[in-house]
């Protein structure tokens, strides 16, 4: 038998397999259908432990209906992408629930009773422009009444996938919500301005406080309150003001009887005197620090000192055309600032915090102090009147580092003793001395609310789609799932938001800036100063050359060869600041654009050396 040549042969090789490789993928397919291998950093294809432990506690089953119209989005490569990912992970869903998650399909197409359900379910249709419309969302019910709806599977939020679906799948499987009593000065249920301004559109609710009303069953405490609403699972208290004595006394014995407490207090909210300033008849709110509170508990709170921090500084624009200046009361913490000892700060990635205080254990206290979230070692505390008076590009010379990590935020635990050991305020109220054990967590910082700091917000298809691009509101979320006894949905949260920095590129500037800023602010100074010498001469002599002596004109020349010299060296100064990270740019572009083809065309010759080399052995002499 004639053996096959070398061309028949590869032909057979790689049509086998082809054979075993689809082969292969079929089997897969049918037998490992939840196999996955996820390589990205933070596994963001694979379901985390808290989404699991959320299915396997389901007590009863959960139909989940998938609207998507197929014909109508077939010729948007984005849209099809993402709903097959949302398909794979709802069907990952349903196979590890032994089916509590009932999963169907359906293709609303025009004019079908499909397309009614979907509609009527508050789905939103998206037009397209050949004039049909998409359903792309998730209608999930249990058996009793309830009914969650994801409308539209937003692309912005697609790093948050695994969080909608689990947490709507969460909000089924515990339809009676935790209540959760808020105390606050702030604008967060209406946003600045009231609700007057909210009313004409001016306004929107603070995203943060939208975020725990659809979690929980969330109720604002009235100025004049003197009890804690029965049934209230936890307190949270933001920037609360100036409180009573029988204020002061609801709240302690709320913790004494075993309540849990979120508290935010600052000694510079930015927030509240944003509220404040579209009212002129509305002052910001005093900065509280609970003092009689915190030292039952055990915490100290300066309300006239806040952290500036050279390494964690924010780059922000003071004027149109000028470069970024760090500002270091806005704080860009990243996961070495956050506590890995507690689920609530351990999976933190970003956060972005504004005019935040310092907290720390008192000493003798019963309490046990954790530090969750802290400022680097660069940082120095700063006297709120002075910060407010000084401009973001001086604040940084007011810094003298003392290599303390100032505490922004604690968890306090643990045996406590009533704030009122006296006697109750309120007549005929029972007391309770102590408690066996707190927990409370304490942030010196309101500002996290604001929405600038952490969430693009825009109205898709008539409706709010929220686009985190920091962790504020999982920080917040997680600390009241924490303390209301659930963790299953922490790690959601934060995967969401990640951040690869340039270390280098960071620690690059903030040398720069160390090294010439003082030399700047001295040229700028010099420069300023001959402008206005050189106006006051030329203005003395009405602007005429003809009355000016030669030795006055000759003073106006060298004024103007000043002023063209310091702009020159002004200029060589703000080079600088940029001069080493170019540099590295430079070298980036090089390993990007030039080396790695280089390299490829190396191997490449060695390849084909090598090739030739083997068929030169092969040839018999």
């Amino acid at each position: 038998m004639k053996p096959l040549s070398r061309r028949l042969y590869a032909i057979a090789a790689i049509v086998l397999a082809g054979v075993v490789f689809v082969g292969l993928n079929i089997a897969l397919d049918a037998t490992v259908t939840t196999a996955r291998l996820d390589l990205t950093e933070n596994g963001r294809f694979t379901l985390s432990d808290g989404t699991r432990h959320i299915i396997k506690n389901l007590q009863e089953p959960v139909t989940l209906k998938f609207y998507y119209s197929k014909q109508a989005a077939a010729d948007y490569a984005q849209t099809r992408a993402y709903a097959d990912r949302v398909r794979d992970m709802l069907g990952v869903y349903a196979s590890l629930s032994h089916g509590k998650i009932v999963l169907e399909e359906i293709d609303p197409q025009p004019y079908t009773p499909a397309e009614d359900q979907a509609s009527s379910a508050g789905l939103t249709a998206v037009p397209t422009d050949s004039g049909d419309t998409v359903y792309f969302g998730l209608v999930g019910s249990n058996r009793i009444d309830g009914r969650e709806v994801i409308a539209y599977f937003s692309p912005d939020r697609e790093p948050l996938l695994e969080y909608d679906l689990s947490s709507l799948i969460y909000r089924l499987a515990t339809p009676k919500k935790p209540k959760l009593a808020v105390l606050s000065t702030l604008p967060l249920e209406t946003g600045p301005g009231g609700i007057q301004a909210l009313m004409q559109g001016r306004s929107r609710p603070n995203a943060i406080y939208q975020e725990l009303s659809q979690n929980y069953d969330t109720e604002l405490l009235a100025p004049d309150f003197a009890s804690i609403p029965a049934g209230t699972d936890v307190l949270m208290i933001v920037q609360p003001g100036n409180l009573s004595e029988v204020q002061n006394y609801a709240i302690d014995q709320f913790v004494m009887k075993g309540g849990r407490a979120l508290v935010f207090v600052d000694p510079n909210s930015e927030l509240a005197q944003a509220g404040s300033g579209t009212d002129p008849r509305m002052t910001p709110p005093a900065p509280s620090s609970l003092p009689r509170l915190f030292q039952a508990w055990g915490i100290a709170f300066n309300a006239t000192k806040e952290i500036g921090d050279l390494k964690l500084a924010q780059p922000v624009k003071v004027s149109e055309n000028g470069p970024p200046v760090r500002y270091p009361i806005w704080l860009h913490l990243t996961r070495e600032q956050f506590s890995d000892s507690d689920p609530v700060a351990a999976n933190l990635q970003i956060l972005n915090l504004g005019s935040v205080g310092a907290l720390k254990p008192l000493k003798g206290a019963t309490t046990h102090f954790a530090s969750l979230i802290g400022s680097s070692n660069e940082a120095s505390l700063l006297d709120v009147s002075q910060t407010k008076l000084l401009p973001p590009e001086e604040l940084a010379g007011e810094i003298a580092a003392t290599g303390e990590q100032f505490i922004i935020a604690a968890r306090l635990s643990g045996p406590a003793k009533t704030a009122f050991p006296g006697g109750s305020p309120a007549a005929g109220s029972p007391q309770v001395m102590s408690a066996k054990s707190i927990d409370i967590i304490v942030v010196a910082d309101t500002d996290l609310f604001d929405d600038r700091f952490w969430v693009r917000v825009e109205t898709m298809f008539g409706k709010q789609v929220a686009a985190p691009f920091a962790n504020n509101d999982a920080f917040v979320v997680s600390a009241v799932d924490n303390l209301m006894g659930s963790s299953d949905l922490i790690s959601l949260r934060t995967r969401a938001t990640s951040e690869r920095p340039f270390t280098l590129v960071k620690d690059l500037q903030a040398n720069a800036e160390q090294q010439f800023q003082q030399q700047e602010e001295a040229l700028k100074a010099r420069l300023t100063d001959t402008q206005q010498r050189l106006r006051e001469l030329q203005q003395g002599q009405g602007g005429s050359s003809v009355s000016l002596s030669p030795e006055q004109q000759a003073t106006i020349e060298r004024f103007k060869r000043e002023l063209i010299d310091t702009r020159t060296q002004l200029r060589e100064v703000q080079r600088n600041l940029r001069k080493d990270i170019d540099s590295l740019g430079d070298v980036l572009a090089f390993f990007n654009i030039a080396f790695v083809p280089l390299l490829v065309a190396a191997f490449a010759v060695v390849l084909a050396w090598l090739r030739r080399r083997r068929r030169a052995r092969a040839i018999p002499l």
